[in-house]
């Protein structure tokens, strides 16, 4: 069980589309380096490091439920294990699809949105902002939600404009943060409101691009051209101000 209290929440797997051919380590570079003292002395830690995929994009029990004295490292060990296992296929039918050929797979195109859909909640920032605006109180009550709530952005994705970039021709190629999927809408500039602490323009906004990079040369851009008069769900934490509510229209 103790294998299980060491998350990824960028799967090694998704790690390894983004290296070269024998390419086994990441430059990793800490955009926030924390402080640390040595006896008398303070100082910066490092920024830039060269780590394995082991190391990188990890943290100790972030899955990991506490149940009176025990510990439960089942959502990792069942729930995020499967998810990573059928994630791949459906990574790679994204990647490598053609619109000429009869290349659709429904299962696959389900698998995909679901993965997407918990790799933007699983990460440290996404479940910081799941947990504020779902109210949760506790570590345990979040997870438990985000496997309820997995499917959340998924029906406003299918109905997106779907584009893939392509920099196969180019010398210059994708990266991925701790962050993979990436929000932006131009009407939330960085540092607004709606942009402090961990959050990002709310996915279902109209005109807010989805960027999802699937390789080194691939890359998925999903833009939301939604119905004129969508409403939020009546959450007190969901509603937006008359501002925000502009950008719908």
């Amino acid at each position: 069980m103790q294998q299980y209290r060491h998350n990824h929440y960028v799967p090694i797997s998704y790690q390894r589309r983004f290296m070269l051919p024998g390419q086994s380590w990441y430059y990793r570079l800490d955009l926030k380096p924390e402080s640390a003292t040595s006896g008398t002395i303070r100082y910066t830690r490092r920024a830039l490091h060269h780590w394995g995929t082991d190391r990188v994009f990890a943290e100790n029990d972030l899955y990991t439920t506490r149940w009176g004295t025990g510990d439960n490292a089942e959502i990792e060990q069942f729930f995020f294990g499967q998810l990573d296992d059928e994630g791949a296929p459906a990574i790679d039918f994204i990647r490598d699809f053609d619109h000429e050929k009869e290349t659709y797979s429904e299962p696959l195109f389900q698998q995909f949105l679901r993965y997407m859909s918990l790799q933007e909640l699983r990460t440290p920032k996404g479940l910081a902002a799941f947990a504020a605006n779902a109210e949760s109180k506790d570590q345990n009550s979040a997870l438990i939600l985000l496997q309820q709530m997995q499917d959340i952005y998924c029906a406003t994705w299918t109905e997106c404009v779907w584009q893939i970039a392509d920099a196969s021709d180019s010398n210059t190629k994708f990266i991925i943060s701790d962050h993979p999927v990436t929000v932006y809408n131009r009407a939330c500039p960085y540092l607004c409101k709606y942009c402090l602490g961990a959050n990002d323009p709310d996915i279902r906004l109209h005109a807010t691009h989805t960027y999802f990079p699937l390789s080194l040369d691939k890359a998925l851009i999903l833009t939301n051209l939604s119905w004129r008069g969508f409403n939020f769900p009546a959450h007190r934490n969901l509603r937006v101000s008359e501002e925000v509510e502009n950008l719908l229209r």
